[in-house]
């Protein structure tokens, strides 16, 4: 009887623990202070010193910045090491995603890479540092229905030294960006021959709530924290027809909670939206890109099989605070995609991982391959193929320095569609007068439906 128990209990356990997946060992954490950054990169350099080892990041703010200001190149002085073409883009193939040989070819008289020298400018403060090596060795992952979740994780990387696809997309929607910001930025598409259409001309606040320093660390996670990792407002002005429109919501750890408001002018009224995710389009985007394709993927990953194919060197775009420079967004955006002029692209390695629709589900993209900065986690570049195994979109984001954060993190980001060739670009700031604000605490109520509705216009 005793050894029936024994079996019943183990099978119990065995039950109890599937769909989990537990933090790394306090040895295999360890690296993160001696081989590995705090952040869960590769410390060294590469074996030819294309990529230079990570020293501490970039964190020299320019006493001429003004906080909400035209940000500053960094490397504004440097020129271009060399530039990969449709004509020589066979020597680099190996360190191209699929989506950029696509567009090479594409578009070869306009479309290249300006590739510069590597810079790992990523930096965090000392105690996001601190909480990511207590997150490596505490935090969970569960099944919460199809949706993997991270469980008792806060203000740091989740898991930075990943073993699953789900664990390595959970660190790039959690990474470091900073806390509180405000934003002005304007939404483009662009169509196959080359007209823009104006979408929106928005403001914007974001909030990262996992960062908030004040609720403690993961001990403290039942306790202060309760799951909201990203809060976001949008106010559009521009053009006529959607002035006034606006959408509220957070993010939450568990996606139940997660909750959405619209206000639509035609409706005079604030409505809940009932599956802000997955392949439902944005309507901050006027319905153009869905909402797991905002900052190449964002909201739940239930939809999706998720594996880490490894890591590997690849030109990615990066430190691009050169596309904040020029005064006019026509200057910026050009008939088929983004003016590469204006494009910064480095050598970095970078995390693949793959994603293949669950049996049952529905999806426009059938698979996608996901390119996360080995640095900052970013979710840089996306590949998605569409259920005949047509490549389809490329998405992409262009990451930029923020010394006075300090961080790097995306403003701009958008997508290329292969099939239509129509694009899309989001948050482009070149004509506004305040781009990118450091933002104090925001009042709790910023992220309501309550706000939209006293901020509604008509």
């Amino acid at each position: 009887m005793n050894a029936w128990k024994q079996v019943l209990l183990a099978g119990g356990l065995c039950l109890c623990l599937a769909g989990y997946t537990f933090a790394v060992s306090p040895e295999e954490a360890a690296q993160l202070k001696t081989t590995l950054t705090p952040m869960g990169a590769e410390k060294a350099g590469n074996a030819d010193g294309t990529i230079p080892a990570w020293t501490g990041g970039y964190t020299t703010v320019d006493p001429k910045f003004k906080n909400g200001g035209k940000r500053p190149d960094p490397f504004a002085n440097e020129k271009p090491l060399f530039s990969i073409t449709a004509k020589n883009m066979d020597k680099y193939a190996d360190k191209l995603d699929d989506g950029t040989k696509a567009m090479l070819k594409k578009f070869p008289d306009s479309y290249r890479l300006d590739i510069y020298p590597t810079h790992r400018t990523a930096a965090a403060p000392q105690w996001v540092y601190d909480n990511t090596f207590k997150n490596a060795t505490r935090a969970q992952m569960v099944q919460n229905g199809d949706n993997p979740e991270p469980r008792n994780v806060y203000g740091g990387i989740p898991f930075p030294i990943p073993k699953t696809g789900a664990e390595a997309m959970w660190n790039a929607m959690l990474r470091w960006r900073g806390v509180d910001w405000h934003f002005d930025g304007t939404q483009y598409i662009v169509t196959a021959d080359g007209r823009m259409a104006l979408t929106a001309d928005a403001t914007g606040d974001q909030s990262m709530p996992y960062y908030y320093k004040e609720l403690g660390s993961p001990e403290a996670y039942n306790k202060k924290y309760d799951g909201n990792y990203w809060d976001i407002r949008v106010l559009t002005h521009a053009p006529p027809i959607r002035a006034g429109e606006a959408i509220a919501g957070w993010q939450d750890l568990n996606d139940p909670k997660t909750t959405t408001w619209v206000y639509l002018t035609g409706q005079r009224r604030v409505r809940m939206l009932p599956n802000a995710c997955c392949d439902t389009p944005s309507p901050s985007s006027a319905g153009v890109m869905s909402f797991d394709e905002i900052e190449v993927y964002e909201t739940r990953m239930g939809r999706f099989n998720w594996k880490i194919l490894g890591k590997k060197e690849m030109y990615i775009p990066y430190n691009t605070n050169r596309i904040l420079q020029p005064t006019k967004d026509t200057m910026v955006i050009g008939k088929h995609h983004m003016n590469p002029d204006y494009v910064r692209w480095e050598l970095h390695r970078v995390w693949v991982v793959e994603a293949t629709l669950k049996p049952g589900h529905r999806h426009p993209a059938a698979r996608g391959l996901y390119y996360l900065d080995e640095d900052t986690w970013e979710a840089v570049l996306g590949d998605r193929w569409d259920a005949k195994g047509q490549l389809w979109r490329q998405l992409w984001a262009l990451p930029l320095v923020f010394p006075d954060i300090p961080a790097v993190g995306d403003a701009q980001f958008g997508f290329y569609d292969m099939t239509s060739n129509t694009w899309y670009v989001s948050n482009i700031m070149n004509e506004k007068a305040e781009q990118f604000k450091i933002m104090p605490r925001y009042p709790d109520r910023t992220f309501t439906g309550d706000s939209l509705a006293s901020e509604s216009v008509r």
